[in-house]
């Protein structure tokens, strides 16, 4: 039996969130509980898993995997100890294993390193040998690193936006793995760095530009001379050195074939740099505009996005909100575990007043109104989609006239409903449901069509402050290469490519 290596390390940050995270935002699976979590779920290793069943020949072996939040950057104390886990993990295994997995973001970073998927890669690398083949999947919004590609022999990626194929990436990259060990093939990489970052709507893989690109990659994979294709517009909030739109073509030993096509969808993706990018409505236009309308309504606020590395703890919209005495019901949720430990405290029923928002980003004023504390709760919840826990620690919900807020104590994605979904908005287990409101705040810049699109009357979004702003000249890079659009309007693309093989 071929033995394959299965560990992982995911995580994405923004290098613009001033609180950074530690290693309490990691859960951590070893060995068996590493197939116990992820069998079944649409999940990167879920899919590993489910691909290995058709090799006979192939025996997973699980070591480790890390799966953080996205927050601000990670403790590199805490990232020490993560990777000294994982590295310690593996080293039995050195010279008895035939190949290896690894499920990777592409989007970490420390308060030191830089590129810390290409440290894990690197050190995997040590360890293990230059002869064991090794491929990784990474999100869309990864960086891909030259030294990832030094000590790596492949690469898949996700190929939605939002995202739903997480078990296909997963399985592609056991089935590049596959032909590696069992084929015999030699993998070339053509890699091109395009700089540009790029934002909006029209990066929704099913009817934005963006799709040309994706089409196209997974077209390639026809082609029985290429091994895998993908693009990457990397998350423009993860201020690294490499941080830029990219995309790549692995080949069986054919590097003009590589060239080729990564050239395609580069010089294809190229001129349309100025669509993708955000489109914004102000707070005070969207509040007032919303305030006229039929509904239901949506406010996206994308650049409080936890999923992106926002902290969550936004209360801008929220007050303008109050400032203009908006006349509907509104839905919004913020994390501040010192309001959710005072609703606590008083318990349910009781009537608080309490400052909200700001609790960590010093750029928001604490909104002061009298809640009444309707719920309270501490229960992990799965997302509507996703294959893992989210966990936001004690969690209010509050309301205050017309406001229903959840309140949670620490940041969890919401690329769904799930955080009012998995609350008690009455009292009475009755669920809080953003159709039952005229205006809900979503912090997400996007999320599948089913959740809001679909049947609000209008999604705004919202020109807001924030860590995560799409408005990307606003943030302020210091590390990415320059000059990149839009941060520089003038910039100008020459491609070069980049081969990679081992």
């Amino acid at each position: 039996m071929k033995k394959i290596l299965i560990a992982g390390c995911n995580q994405e940050i923004s290098s613009f969130n001033p609180v950074t995270c530690d290693y309490d935002f990691f859960q951590i699976y070893r060995e068996e509980g590493i197939r116990e979590f992820n069998t079944g779920l649409n999940s990167y290793i879920g899919g590993a898993i489910e691909e290995l069943k058709n090799f006979n020949d192939f025996e997973p072996i699980f070591t480790y995997y890390a799966e953080g939040t996205a927050a601000g950057p990670l403790e590199h104390s805490s990232f020490v100890r993560i990777s000294d886990e994982y590295f310690h993990s593996i080293k039995k295994y050195a010279g008895k294993i035939d190949g290896v997995y690894l499920s990777l973001h592409g989007s970490m970073g420390t308060t030191e390193e830089l590129d810390p998927e290409g440290y894990i890669l690197e050190g995997t690398r040590r360890i293990l040998g230059n002869s064991v083949p090794i491929v990784i999947s990474l999100d869309l919004h990864g960086v891909l690193t030259s030294k990832m590609l030094d000590n790596c022999n492949g690469v898949t990626s996700l190929h939605t936006y939002p995202h739903v194929d997480f078990d296909d990436t997963g399985k592609r990259a056991i089935e590049m793995l596959s032909r590696i060990i069992n084929d015999g093939v030699n993998p070339v990489c053509a890699r091109i760095r395009i700089p540009t970052l790029v934002r909006g709507t029209e990066l929704i893989t099913e009817k934005g530009i963006f799709g040309e690109q994706i089409r196209y990659a997974k077209s390639l994979h026809k082609n029985e001379k290429i091994l895998s294709a993908g693009f990457l517009i990397c998350n423009p909030f993860t201020d690294v050195p490499e941080l830029c739109s990219q995309s790549y073509v692995f080949t069986d030993n054919d590097r003009e074939l590589a060239s080729e096509e990564a050239l395609h969808m580069a010089n294809t993706f190229w001129p349309n740099r100025s669509k993708m990018q955000g489109k914004f409505t102000s707070i005070e236009d969207a509040v007032s505009r919303a305030a006229k309308m039929v509904g239901p309504i949506a406010f996206t606020d994308a650049a409080d996005a936890p999923s992106s590395g926002s902290q969550g703890d936004s209360n801008a919209i929220l007050s303008e909100i109050v400032k203009q005495k908006y006349p509907h019901s509104v839905l919004a949720s913020v994390v501040d575990p010192n309001a959710a430990k005072i609703a606590q405290d008083k318990g349910v029923g009781s009537f608080i007043n309490v400052p909200i928002g700001g609790a960590f980003d010093k750029r928001y004023i604490p909104l002061e109104l009298t809640w009444e504390v309707i719920s309270l709760s501490t229960k992990p919840f799965m997302p509507e989609n996703w294959g893992f826990f989210l966990d936001p620690g004690l969690t209010a919900v509050l309301k205050s006239d017309n406001i229903t807020l959840v309140v949670i104590s620490k940041p969890i994605m919401q690329t769904d409903r799930s955080i009012y979904l998995r609350n008690d908005g009455t009292g009475d287990g009755h669920p809080l449901d953003p159709k039952d409101f005229h205006v809900t705040i979503v912090k997400s810049p996007h999320c599948e069509p089913e959740f809001y699109d679909d049947w609000v009357e209008e999604n705004f979004n919202i020109d807001a402050p924030g860590s995560t702003s799409a408005n990307l000249p606003t943030l302020g890079h210091k590390h990415c290469q320059r000059p990149m659009f839009p941060l520089e309007k003038d910039t100008e693309f020459n491609p070069e490519v980049e081969f990679y093989s081992r």
